[in-house]
């Protein structure tokens, strides 16, 4: 066998990933605060690139007229306003634009909560100081994240001073906070409300799991009571908070989102508005436009003006395929979905990708990265774009019903049940059945799983 090299033209195609295409995919499926970060770094790091200045449209909203102001008796309107505002500062003719940082409500978190009732308490300042430090110490649901015995290490004190300032913390408010673990925070609970039931304390010490699992009957043979005394124990148990420090805001608490698109029903039509606040702004720099004219083609100056202006119009592009993309999705939802903004989630049907990539004749894979992360605003509420993709079952029409109808029907359903005889997940399964829906008994307790709805076994009452 002759073995040996040659050269020989062969013609294949396939798919080359370009950093213009991975920006452009990219883009698709950032969310709308990620994608303001990118356009930011791109407008520190491209010079081409910059926000358009609308600075003579705000100097037209400002040119109004100052005989019409004159005209209005501010004082008199402003006598008749609500009072939910409070206004910092004045407010003059030379600043006519409000702040609205000034509207701003302040809201206390815990450890500021605590540090101000131990200000007021009348403890010496030697013992405050050591107050200050066990408030520190707590974590973001008001335990004590710390031993007494590292505590007394680190301030080189005796524990008796720690124990004592600890239980006057533990008599602020919130009520438990200032617990090392659980039973300590339930007990203290107690205490702060003058409750001194004989078996509580032992419950709280050795049946916590049993009360999670409503296992009262178990606890009432263990203690010699009757179960109408363990149901009322467990009622007085399961009113505490076992997490104190929840009521406050958390310095890591999602405050809210922001949709990435907004559907609005303006008389009987229903109006699909991208977010687009920066990128619809962002337009080439006039001035470097004027230096490729006037610079040298082969210098590098204008090579590198070339490789930045490329780069910008290539994400310009990116951003408006970006946006109709985006709108051409939630357009075919939402007359998939008519039914749903019409009537409510009741209506809402079983929805996939592929159901939306045929009507927008796109790649499930575009319909997947353009929804990916992003919410919309509509009249019934902000949802994740995903939601109204769902799977379902069918009833016995052969129409498909979407898991989020079911559920809405089991909510409703155990919640008009009888306490004392809670709904089993096979009555339910049969209850459905008999209002026309194909479903069994293992996916009523899949649902109601992600209902987060306990079993009937915790659910019933004595």
């Amino acid at each position: 066998m002759r073995m040996g090299y040659e050269l020989a033209i062969e013609q294949q195609q396939k798919l080359v990933m370009t950093p213009e295409l991975k920006l452009a995919l990219k883009i698709l499926q950032l969310p709308a605060i990620e994608l303001e970060e990118l356009i930011q770094n791109e407008l520190e790091t491209n010079p081409v690139l910059e926000i358009a200045d609308d600075s003579e449209d705000k100097a037209k909203e400002q040119n109004y007229n100052k005989q019409d102001e004159k005209e209005i008796d501010w004082k008199e309107y402003l006598q008749f306003q609500g009072k939910s505002y409070c206004f910092e500062g004045n407010v003059s003719e030379e600043s006519p634009e409000l702040s609205y940082d000034n509207l701003i409500s302040y809201t206390n978190t815990l450890k500021e909560h605590l540090h101000f009732q131990l200000h007021l308490s009348f403890l010496k300042n030697e013992l405050k100081e050591i107050g200050e430090f066990i408030i520190e110490s707590l974590d973001e649901n008001g335990y004590l994240a710390i031993s007494i015995e590292e505590a007394s290490k680190i301030l080189n004190t005796e524990p008796q001073k720690l124990e004592k300032v600890l239980n006057v913390i533990q008599t602020f408010d919130p009520s438990g906070v200032g617990a090392r673990n659980l039973q300590e925070c339930l007990m203290i609970q107690l205490k702060n409300r003058g409750i001194n039931a004989d078996y509580l304390e032992t419950i709280i010490k050795n049946f916590l799991d049993d009360i999670a699992g409503n296992r009262l009957g178990s606890i009432a043979k263990k203690l010699s009571i009757t179960i109408e005394e363990a149901q009322k124990y467990s009622d007085i148990i399961k009113s505490l908070e076992p997490k104190p420090g929840r009521a406050f805001e958390g310095g890591n608490a999602t405050k809210y989102v922001i949709p990435d698109v907004y559907i609005d029903k303006i008389g009987n039509e229903y109006i699909i508005t991208v977010n687009d606040h920066h990128t619809s702004r962002l337009v080439i720099n006039q001035y470097y436009k004027g230096l490729l004219k006037s610079e040298d083609k082969a210098s590098l100056a204008t090579s590198y003006i070339n490789n930045k202006l490329s780069s910008a119009m290539w994400l310009i592009r990116s951003l408006e395929h970006r946006k109709n993309t985006l709108h051409n999705v939630m357009k075919a939802i939402l007359e998939y979905q008519l039914d749903f903004f019409e009537k409510g989630v009741m209506f809402l049907k079983t929805m996939t990708l592929k159901n939306i990539a045929d009507i927008i004749d796109m790649h499930e894979s575009t319909v997947s990265r353009a929804i990916n992360g992003k919410y919309v605003q509509t009249p019934r509420g902000v949802f994740e774009i995903k939601y109204f993709f769902k799977s379902g079952v069918d009833n016995q029409d052969g129409d498909a019903v979407s898991s989020e109808s079911i559920k809405t029907i089991i909510k409703s359903y155990i919640s008009s049940e009888n306490s004392t005889k809670p709904v089993s997940d096979q009555n339910i399964a049969d209850y459905l059945v008999k209002n026309g829906y194909v479903i069994s008994r293992r996916t009523v307790a899949k649902y109601r799983d992600e209902l987060a709805i306990p079993p009937s076994s915790r659910r019933k009452r004595y």
